[in-house]
């Protein structure tokens, strides 16, 4: 958890307990119990967490007792877990092939040429869109295979000690062309790399904001002809480890370049690139049983009819030998062909 989200929760229940009339510290178990349950239907079970956090840590920083590590404080977070779910909502990844759709998009204007960099880079590099944000010209080192891109300070790097990534060039879409013809048109040598554009067509002197990433990322998701609700800033990180996964890299230089600190983590994208890989019901699809029964049924396409006819069609196969032709024909007919 960020310092900036530990801040927001901290100030969210300072504020409810001037309201209350009461001092901000320490805090009651029964108070924040009735907090999260206030809550409950407004908030995500995440973000509840998150202050759940906030507040615990507050309390310790202050030498107090935390009211968060009570059982009526967990139990309220259980039930909200329970009645409202706690699964995260994942956007939709903007793998390879959608990015190439996105950047044709891209209108040969000045806010087009940004516009392409910053797709590209964000998912060239796996970048966080405050990482995307957050790059100077002082970032990058443009080399003969491609970039060298400092990430200053990320979300896992709260201390800013720093790391360089590599970002190769590309055949069809290529980021490092691509970030050359923004700065070369934008005028760009220092300072920060992606910047808003006014009414005028100027291009200001200040960064684009992270809400930004995910305005320009769903937009041109529109234009390419997805469904842009199910795209934001993480789909650019997130489509270039699906898209590495599925080409089969290897989950060590995956890391290389999204710098997890959890292979756990990353493993969950691989899952998703090979949820089809040796599919374990592929043995049922596109398989022509012979019949058993005296009438000769045979040539029967079995296609993926669902788990219910699969089933139904692995037991004619095993069972057919020992069944009456009658109940062969019912079992088959009304299931898998009817």
């Amino acid at each position: 958890m960020t310092l900036q989200a530990s801040s927001a929760s901290a100030s969210i229940l300072k504020a409810i307990a001037m309201i209350c009339l009461s001092t901000f510290l320490p805090a009651a178990p029964e108070t924040v119990a009735a907090y999260l349950a206030a809550h409950a239907g407004t908030s995500k079970a995440s973000t509840l967490g998150r202050r759940v956090a906030a507040i615990g840590y507050a309390h310790k920083l202050a030498g107090l007792e935390t009211p968060t590590d009570t059982e009526g404080v967990k139990a309220t977070m259980r039930g909200i877990r329970r009645t409202f779910g706690s699964a995260r909502v994942r956007k939709a990844p903007a793998v390879a092939a959608k990015m190439l759709g996105m950047v044709a998009a891209a209108p040969e204007s000045l806010a087009g040429l940004r516009d392409r960099a910053l797709l590209l880079i964000g998912f060239a590099g796996a970048l966080r869109r405050s990482e995307l944000v957050a790059l100077d010209g002082a970032d990058i080192s443009e080399t003969e295979t491609g970039l060298l891109v400092t990430i200053r300070g990320s979300k896992t790097d709260q201390e800013r000690q720093g790391v360089t990534i590599a970002i190769a060039r590309g055949d069809v879409a290529c980021p490092v062309k691509a970030l050359r013809d923004w700065l070369d048109a934008a005028g760009i040598e220092a300072g920060p790399i992606f910047r808003p554009i006014d009414k005028a067509g100027t291009v200001r002197g200040s960064r684009l904001t992270d809400r930004s990433v995910a305005n320009i990322v769903k937009a041109y998701a529109a234009r390419a002809g997805f469904d842009a609700s199910t795209y934001s800033g993480h789909s650019l990180r997130a489509g270039f480890l699906t898209s590495a996964a599925g080409k089969g890299a290897s989950i060590f230089k995956m890391m290389d370049v999204s710098r997890h600190k959890s292979v756990d983590t990353l493993r969950s994208y691989v899952r998703d690139a090979e949820l089809f890989k040796d599919h374990a019901g592929r043995a049922y699809c596109n398989v022509r049983p012979k019949a058993w029964d005296s009438r000769g049924m045979s040539g029967l396409d079995c296609r993926c009819y669902g788990v219910e006819n699969i089933l139904s069609v692995a037991t004619y196969i095993a069972c057919g030998p020992f069944l009456k032709r009658p109940c062969i024909e019912v079992f088959v007919c009304l299931l898998v062909i009817g």
